[in-house]
């Protein structure tokens, strides 16, 4: 397993890391994407550890709390070998302090995750929205009296806008409250929104990617293709609507793109779709996830090999869509690009802002 740093910090985390939505398994949502309990959660852990996988991301939302308990379980013995990664901020319950990141509510969901989970310490708290309500700098001087106190050990965010996460790092910096140095983004060949203003950002600012959903919500597994039905059971039946939009002919046309690079390389649809991932600037982990041993293998094939530049510029062009404003002027004059990575990272694929570099 190759291992990354985490933005700015000197934190170590893996190209893949495990995703638990699947644990606990009810509701709509969360029912539909599976519902392993603590057996089969030391299954998928023991399996993940084998491979050098060593970072778990759950959220308190996930299956109402059941995700991060049925972690806490299958990590009893072994938490000292890993890294838990948590989010909170949605809405998990129908009182007024319920939602949000204020102060109070961000010190009491902390505990009860800390408490959920059975341990002492959280290695990554993410924001999983950002809060309109509640005053920058009250969130970041809670976070920072929370890292005082031992809790957490590095602060990241989720699902923030470009204006939504500068504004943080700077209050951060201005204070010098701890600075955010990772942002859980959807990203995927059919989903590349992040490329416009967030990858930028987080290479000129040291905040890495952990990305999410790399296939796309399940639609770049290769068992959706142009001129089929929908397979009967996927879970896009009950979970479409959560789903981030794409059209059918640009699905198509990308999962025709992965198909050809399958062959060349020998490797199945979803280990490509998340090998181009990897190779993209800021990206410091993918998290996968997994409903079964088979489905946990085969993502896990993703890493140990590269995609060819050929390849890479096959999967790009099928996937591009229009810049949006006000970013399409600029990319219609010859020599510009979104990013320029051989100049901002590092051989590891991290992100070394100049102004952030470390040594």
């Amino acid at each position: 397993m190759e291992y990354r740093w985490l933005g700015a910090s000197g934190l170590a985390v893996p190209a893949l890391s495990f995703g638990t939505g699947t644990f606990g398994g009810t509701g709509p949502l969360f029912g539909a994407w599976g519902n392993t309990d603590v057996q089969g959660a030391r299954r998928l852990v023991d399996i993940c550890l084998d491979a050098g996988v060593n970072l778990f991301d759950t959220a308190d939302v996930y299956s109402d709390g059941a995700s991060e308990r049925v972690l806490g379980e299958a990590l009893k013995g072994r938490r000292d070998k890993v890294l838990v990664s948590t989010k909170l901020g949605l809405p998990t319950g129908e009182g007024p302090n319920d939602a949000g990141t204020s102060r109070a509510r961000l010190i009491r969901a902390c505990d009860d995750a800390l408490r959920r989970l059975d341990t002492e310490h959280i290695d990554l708290l993410h924001l999983h929205a950002f809060d309109a309500r509640t005053p920058v700098d009250e969130v970041l001087s809670t976070l920072d009296d929370l890292v005082t106190a031992g809790k957490l050990r590095y602060v990241g965010v989720s699902n923030f806008s470009g204006w939504q996460l500068m504004k943080s790092l700077a209050a951060a910096d201005r204070h010098g409250w701890p600075r955010y140095v990772a942002h859980q983004v959807y990203y995927s060949l059919v989903g590349r929104d992040y490329e416009w203003e967030l990858m930028p950002l987080g290479l000129d600012q040291g905040v890495s990617a952990l990305v999410w959903s790399p296939l796309g919500w399940g639609r770049l597994t290769g068992r959706i293709r142009r001129g089929q039905a929908l397979p009967a059971g996927s879970r896009l039946h009950q979970t479409a609507e959560f789903a981030p939009p794409t059209t059918d002919e640009h699905l198509f046309d990308v999962v025709d793109a992965l198909d050809t690079v399958a062959h060349e390389t020998g490797r199945t649809i979803p280990q490509v779709a998340i090998n181009w991932l990897l190779s993209r600037p800021t990206v410091a982990s993918v998290i996968i996830g997994a409903r079964d041993e088979r489905q946990l293998r085969d993502n896990l094939g993703a890493v140990g090999w590269s995609l060819t530049p050929d390849q890479i510029a096959h999967l790009d062009k099928a996937s591009e869509r229009p810049a949006p404003y006000p970013y399409f002027p600029y990319y219609r004059q010859a020599g510009f690009a979104r990013v320029n990575p051989p100049a901002l990272l590092s051989p590891g694929g991290v992100p070394t802002p100049r102004s952030t570099a470390r040594g």
